[in-house]
Order: structure tokens, then C-alpha cells, then sequence
């Protein structure tokens, strides 16, 4: 027994001995962050692969349930027969009626933080080997800029969370607690600011990639909205100067042909044409419509929507109402699915009208949903249109607003007038007053219908301190409406101002802590 024992100790300290040879030789096979980066190309790969991750983002239900469904752009279609934890949570963030455990609403904060990893890998590795000046700038302009777009995302929806300026190595520097709102702030400006300085302006067509353009647009959102209405001015002046300009018509800033196009300051790619589908889903059309067995008659394509992605994101009439006679971006914006709901709430349509002057037949419901996202594709809830982050119309209105805020409403009406003059298709629409207060609420305005369906318009009414006035007020409307709304929908608060903090990521790090109210 003995020499058994010693048998085996003596196998042990062999293995032990083995073991430790074995993990002390570098496997040539074995690529790691610290012998990835060799070449241009490893980097082009890298910055490849941060865009991917901005694909998830913006592709993803928790971007519009969080950024339109919120507000009072958008509602969904109740069908009482499904209750799914998701479908069920979805109706939550828009009746505002959602908590932690909501499984709808981590995706943004998860797929963030992802795209925030890829872009400091990129930053943290930016001198393992020689570039040039041009190239070297061209990458990490392009890493900051996504750094810094997805920090302004989260911050608005989350208040202040964990800055990442390195990928964290360990469990120390992975599990921080938050920081405040301004030392986010204080990133986002720093890396937009280092974004402008070394990406290229921009030259027509474009690629899709970030841009010194898109960069200032960036810069001068993020003044705007912490009311440094003079940096705002400067940065998104330079942006009038480089070349942008509006379509004709409004209709043709979404056309597939028109992608990266002259009105386009920064927008997701999707190309399901490549051998390996880029396809838009979860922001398609295919959410936005009624549930359907065939949505041939509105898409052109039989796909069956009923357990799978229809029935939200619906226009609401509150914001059809809101485009004024003659506006002809209503008309591009929203169409109306016309037939009838059955039973279970499920929808077959037998014509697409226009939501202009729309009035239902009798025996038939106009159900309305986003049109600007309806092109022509071949597999159901496969789309390829691109995600609108920034326009030039946009980037109009949000120097309008910083001028009047300072005074200058006078300077600030050609700017506003550019983008009515286009959906309008004349002058006569054209703005004069040149009230601050009545100006800064037609501005608002305009954003809402230049802007719907764009993942805009609950941050634009928290970050003008709208939002609790309004969504209370279209909350009483809603529940006069619709039977179904709990008693305690639509209780609006400054705690629902912000999203809560996953609950998951807070079991995970307990230096985090949760927004209050959740």
C-alpha cells in the first residue's frame, strides 16, 4: 500500500512538472491581444469588428422600445392572448409600468458596453506597431467616435454608469461602480473632440465609415444638450460648410439607393447582399406591422408575423395629428395597413392607403405603421435599409435650436425654414416669428415629425424637461382610450426619467447601484 502511495506521488509530481513545461511555451497557434495586432490590415479587422458590435445597438427592439414606444410617438397592438415574458415587458416600457427584472430594456446596456470593448481594444493597442500619421489617426478617430456615440447613448438613457477608458485585464477593473453623469460627459466631449481632430471630412460617396463630419455632429448634440449652446453653434456650423445637403424630397433620405447619400451624416449598414447577410431585423419594418399570417399585401414578401416580431411601434394619432396640412413627410413617414382583426387580434390586410386624410371604410380598420422603413426586399423580416443615426436635416434643426437658445432667433429661422421648405415643397409654410419661446417649441416640433421613427423623440422631451408634462397628459389620453392600461400606467415621474440598471449586472457588481425608484 505504501509503495503504492509512493507510486502515485511520484505520478502526481511528474504530471505537475509536465503541466508546468507545458504552460510556460508560447503556442505559435495561439493569438492573443498582445500579438494580434501585426499589420494594417488586423486593424482595419478591429475597426470592422466595433462596427459590427454599433450593428447590434441600433438593430436591436431595445433601441425603438426604449427610444420611441416611450414617448408619445408610438403605442402597439394588444392581443390579449399573448402574454410572453417579452411581449408582456415590451408593453411595459411604453405604459411605463417596467422595473429591473424588464428583459426588454438590458440589450441597450449590454450591446453598448460590447461596442465600448471593441473600441478600447483598438485604443489600447493603437502603437503595437509603426503606422503612419494618416492611418494611425483615420483608426483611432474612427475607435473614439464609436466610444464616445455609445457613451451618449447610455448616459441619456441610464444616467451615470462605469467609464471603460482601457478593456479591462481582471475582475478589479471590470467590476467598477459608476461614474457621475458630467465625468461621462467629460469623456464623450474628450473623445468626440480627439474624433473631429483626426478623421477626414467628408467626400462624396461615402463609405459609411465615421467622418470629421459625423464627429462634429456628434460634438455639437452633445453641447446642445448640455446647453452650451455656443459650443454647439461652432461645432455644427463646420458641418454646414462640408458639402451635406437635403434631398429634394424627404422620401429619398431612406431610399436603398440613396444610402450614404448627400443628407447622410452617420448611419448603420446593413447589406443583405453579401455572402454572409448584414440583414436589418429587429429594427425592420416586420416590428412595426400588425401581427399577419401574410404580409404580402403590405410587403410584398408572405411572412408570418403573429408569434414572431409584429404589432409594435404604431404610430399613435397624437403624433399623425401633429404634421400640419400640406406637410408631405406624413405621406413618406406613415402608411396605413387597411382590413380587419379577428378574434385573437391577429390582422389581414387588403390594401396599403396613405395616411393623409385617412378615413377607415365601413367593415375594415386602418391600422398605421412606419412607412420610411418599407423597400423592396425578398425574405421576410430580412430588410436592408440603413439605420438613420444622424441626418443633415437634423444637424440643421439642432443648430436652429442652439441659435435661438442664445438669442439668435433670427439666425436661426434659415436653418429651420431649409428643412420646412422641403417637406412643405415651398416657402409659404416658412416660420417668421421670431419669439424664443414660440420658436424653441416649433423646433421641438419639427424634430418630432422630421425625426419620428428615428429613436429620438422620448430623449428630446426628457432632455428639453418635457417629458413628465407630456407623456402624463398623453397617458390620460391613452387610458380614456384603451381598456386594457393598468390604473397605474403612465404615473410619470423623475425617476422614469431614467431606465433602471439591469438588474443582472448589479448582482454581478455590487458597486453598482440602482437609478432610484427601481
Amino acid at each position: 500500500m505504501k509503495k503504492i502511495s509512493c507510486l502515485i506521488l511520484v505520478i502526481l509530481s511528474l504530471v505537475e512538472i509536465s503541466c508546468k513545461k507545458f504552460l510556460s511555451e508560447v503556442n505559435p497557434n495561439n493569438v492573443t491581444l498582445g500579438n494580434y495586432f501585426k499589420t494594417q490590415n488586423d486593424y482595419d479587422l478591429a475597426v470592422n469588428g466595433a462596427y459590427s458590435q454599433l450593428r447590434g445597438l441600433y438593430n436591436n427592439r431595445s433601441a425603438w422600445v426604449m427610444g420611441e414606444m416611450r414617448s408619445d410617438n408610438t403605442h402597439y397592438d394588444y392581443k390579449s392572448s399573448d402574454q410572453a415574458v417579452a411581449t408582456v415587458n415590451r408593453y411595459a416600457v411604453a405604459d411605463f409600468l417596467d422595473d429591473k427584472y424588464n428583459n426588454q430594456t438590458p440589450p441597450k446596456w449590454n450591446l453598448g458596453f460590447n461596442a465600448i470593448s471593441a473600441a478600447n481594444v483598438i485604443i489600447d493597442h493603437i502603437d503595437d506597431i509603426k503606422l503612419s500619421d494618416a492611418n494611425r489617426n483615420a483608426i483611432l478617430g474612427q475607435a473614439k467616435f464609436i466610444r464616445a456615440l455609445v457613451y451618449f447613448d447610455l448616459v441619456r438613457f441610464y444616467g451615470g454608469i462605469p467609464i471603460y477608458k482601457r478593456a479591462p485585464l481582471s475582475r478589479e477593473e471590470t467590476y467598477i461602480p459608476r461614474s457621475s453623469v458630467q465625468e461621462v460627459y467629460d469623456l464623450i466631449v474628450a473623445d468626440a473632440t480627439d474624433a473631429a481632430a483626426k478623421l477626414s471630412a467628408t467626400t462624396f460617396p461615402q463609405t459609411g465609415r465615421a467622418t470629421k463630419g459625423a464627429a462634429l455632429t456628434l460634438l455639437g448634440d452633445v453641447y446642445l444638450t448640455l446647453k452650451k449652446y455656443d459650443l454647439a453653434e461652432g461645432a455644427l456650423k463646420q458641418v454646414t460648410a462640408m458639402g451635406y445637403a437635403l434631398f429634394s424630397s424627404y422620401g429619398d433620405a431612406f431610399q436603398l439607393n440613396n444610402k450614404n447619400g448627400k443628407e447622410s451624416i452617420f448611419e448603420i449598414q446593413f447589406n443583405t447582399g453579401l455572402a454572409v447577410p448584414q440583414a436589418n431585423v429587429e429594427a425592420s419594418v416586420y416590428n412595426f406591422l400588425p401581427r399577419m399570417v401574410n404580409t404580402t399585401v403590405v410587403t410584398g414578401v408572405n411572412f408570418n408575423s403573429v408569434t414572431t416580431v409584429g404589432g409594435f411601434n404604431t404610430p399613435t394619432q397624437d403624433l399623425i395629428s401633429a404634421y400640419e396640412s400640406g406637410d408631405q413627410r406624413l405621406d413618406a413617414s406613415i402608411a396605413i395597413a387597411e382590413g380587419t382583426f379577428n378574434a385573437t387580434d391577429d390582422f389581414t390586410a387588403t390594401a396599403v392607403k396613405s395616411a393623409v386624410d385617412y378615413v377607415a371604410p365601413a367593415g375594415k380598420v386602418g391600422r398605421p405603421f412606419p412607412k420610411k422603413y418599407l423597400h423592396t426586399h425578398t425574405i421576410g423580416n430580412q430588410t436592408n435599409d440603413n439605420w438613420p443615426v444622424y441626418r443633415y436635416s437634423e444637424v440643421l434643426l439642432l443648430l436652429a435650436e442652439s441659435l435661438n437658445q442664445q438669442g439668435k432667433s433670427g439666425e436661426a429661422l434659415p436653418y429651420l425654414n431649409a428643412v420646412r421648405e422641403r417637406a412643405f415643397g415651398d416657402a409659404l409654410h416658412n416660420i417668421t416669428s421670431t419669439n424664443q419661446a414660440a420658436l424653441q417649441t416649433a423646433i421641438l416640433k419639427e424634430r418630432r415629425v422630421e425625426l419620428a421613427f428615428e429613436n429620438k423623440r422620448w430623449l428630446d422631451l426628457v432632455r428639453t424637461g418635457n417629458a413628465i408634462t407630456v407623456m402624463n397628459a398623453f397617458g390620460v389620453q391613452q387610458k380614456a382610450k384603451y381598456s386594457y392600461l393598468q390604473a397605474g400606467s403612465y404615473n410619470v415621474t423623475q425617476n422614469r426619467l431614467l431606465f433602471p440598471i439591469p438588474n443582472a449586472e448589479v448582482l454581478l457588481n455590487d458597486k453598482l447601484t440602482q437609478n432610484p425608484g427601481y
